[in-house]
C-alpha cells in the first residue's frame, strides 16, 4: 500500500505498479504533478483540495461518493478505490488504486505509518 518516497523536491507523483503477470513485482517511475490523472487537485485557501475521480469503465458504478477532501499543509491521506473491468476477450481485470496523498513536503518514510486520515471505497466485486 504504500512505498519510500525517493529523495525528490515536491510537487511530484510516484507511481508504483504491481500486476499478477510479473508476480507482484514493484515498477515505480517519479514524474512531476500531471493534472491528467484521476485525482483532480486545487488549492482553496490554504488548503488542498482533493477530489478522487473513479473510473467511468469499471465496476460496480460508484453513485454515491464522499465529497472531495480538503487537507492542511503537513497532513496526508490515504484513499483506496477498487474496480473489476471486462476485457475485449470476456476476461475480468481487477484494480486496486492506493492514493497515499500529503500536502506539502514530508519525510520519505511518511507513508509507511497508519495514515491520519483513510476513505475506503473498496467494494465487494464479483
Amino acid at each position: 500500500m504504500s512505498f519510500v518516497l525517493p529523495a525528490r523536491a515536491a510537487p511530484l507523483t510516484h507511481e508504483v505498479d504491481m500486476a499478477e503477470a510479473d508476480g507482484f513485482e514493484p515498477r515505480g517511475g517519479l514524474r512531476r504533478v500531471s493534472y491528467r490523472s484521476e485525482v483532480r487537485l486545487r488549492l482553496v485557501d490554504g488548503q488542498l483540495r482533493i477530489d478522487l475521480l473513479a473510473s467511468a469503465w469499471g465496476r460496480p458504478r460508484r453513485h454515491r461518493r464522499p465529497p472531495a477532501v480538503r487537507l492542511a499543509h503537513g497532513e496526508w491521506l490515504r484513499w483506496q478505490i477498487n474496480y473489476r473491468f471486462t476485457g475485449s476477450d470476456g476476461a475480468w481485470l481487477y484494480r486496486l488504486d492506493t492514493l497515499n496523498l500529503a500536502h506539502g513536503a514530508v519525510p520519505a518514510d511518511t507513508f509507511l505509518g497508519e495514515p491520519p486520515r483513510f476513505i475506503d471505497e473498496r467494494a465487494l466485486i464479483w
